[in-house]
């Protein structure tokens, strides 16, 4: 295996981690900021494209899900499992991985990301991100 090739594999681990640690923590700037300008986001049969169409899609999950007295959960954990990433080249890439989302009332909903990565002005950055949602806990925090 090339240099490369074990820097871009590295580098992409740590964009999903940071994704999901910067949006578990409401974080939305720094979160944005790993995707690309002109990325496309799915999620549950929604489509945003752009920087400003996925804040948009997140402030309105933030604020359909409460804050403070009002808010569903406690808290939120993505955790993810089984990521896979296919380098095409040093600039392209393909990942899928699992993932679980902890509240404090245990398990809420779990499923996919189908992800493409490219390395743009020499950072790892989402480029088409799907979200499958493959089951959620009935009246938990995504129920609804």
């Amino acid at each position: 295996m090339e240099h490369w090739e074990l820097e871009a594999r590295e580098s992409i681990r740590d964009l999903v981690a940071r994704y999901n640690a910067n949006g578990d923590s409401g974080r939305f700037g720094p979160m944005l900021e790993l995707f690309a300008e002109g990325a496309t986001l799915e999620l549950e049969g929604s489509t945003c494209r752009g920087r400003a169409e996925i804040r948009g899609m997140f402030e309105g999950v933030a604020a359909n899900t409460g804050q403070g007295a009002s808010a569903k959960a406690a808290f939120i954990r993505h955790f993810t499992a089984t990521h896979q990433i296919d380098l095409q080249n040093p600039d392209e890439a393909t990942g899928r991985c699992y993932f679980a989302v902890l509240t404090d009332r245990g398990l809420d909903h779990w499923g996919r990301y189908l992800d493409t990565y490219r390395r743009i002005d020499g950072a790892w950055r989402f480029w088409h991100r799907r979200v499958i949602l493959d089951a959620r806990v009935p009246g938990g925090w995504a129920d609804g």
